[in-house]
């Protein structure tokens, strides 16, 4: 969406960014009656927090089902406000983001198997220290059993991205970068329609796609877009 990035308060007069506060509410007299002060730019992107430290304190008092869903709960919500346009400006596919749409998926399997394997139950932990610092086990730790769940992570961490990049892509129009993206589309469906059970190291291989071509956007290094296509090319058919 285009917001007015910066407001003035018509009862105090004080003015702030909305990009930094996400809110219509005077940070000063808390006042809700407000104006944009400048022209509307695209932004996506919201201050939010992610830290997984209260769940990473329930470990020794509650049981590992409760434990996973409160971790896909905090997952769930951190990513459903991230966005990648910050006040028109083409953002990261940060590994923060990346990890938290991990556990989100991992977590929630966890949470309704019966009986998670040692296996599994070592990643999740492993995912869990860390992710909230954009942190995760490498595509080969991935046990069998959570190939799925880690496939369609990236995949849906992918198309977030990707829903922003076309965004942006329609105000600054880039024929090169639009035809990398609707590449990086196909291989994304294809994985998708195999309920994400592939190759970790192919899922993988999507996330730095996206991530390059953001890159390549958002700095025009050209050499980016050609990683890009690299990842791409090694995606197995």
């Amino acid at each position: 969406m285009k917001v007015r990035g910066h407001r003035e308060c018509k009862a105090c007069g004080s003015r702030w960014s909305y990009y930094e506060t996400a809110s219509v509410e005077c940070p000063d007299c808390g006042s809700l009656r407000s104006v944009g002060v400048d022209d509307r730019t695209r932004h996506t992107n919201a201050p939010v927090e992610y830290d997984l430290t209260p769940v990473r304190g329930s470990i020794d008092e509650q049981p590992l089902e409760e434990i996973a869903t409160d971790a896909a709960e905090q997952s769930s919500e951190y990513v459903r406000q991230r966005g990648f346009v910050d006040g028109g400006s083409l953002l990261a596919l940060d590994e923060t983001f990346v990890a938290a749409t991990e556990l989100g998926h991992v977590a929630s399997e966890i949470a309704r198997t019966l009986q998670p394997t040692d296996a599994q139950e070592l990643y999740f932990f492993t995912l869990l220290r860390g992710a909230d610092e954009g942190e995760r086990p490498a595509p080969r730790e991935v046990p069998s059993e959570l190939r799925p769940s880690y496939g369609l992570a990236m995949m849906a961490a992918v198309e977030a991205y990707q829903r922003d990049l076309r965004a942006y892509l329609d105000d600054e129009p880039d024929p090169q970068a639009r035809s990398l993206s609707g590449r990086i589309r196909d291989h994304r469906k294809r994985i998708e329609a195999l309920d994400g059970d592939v190759d970790p190291k192919d899922a993988d291989r999507l996330v730095h796609a996206a991530r390059d071509l953001g890159q390549y956007l958002a700095a025009g290094d050209e050499s980016a877009l050609v990683t890009a296509d690299n990842w791409l090319n090694g995606v197995e058919q």
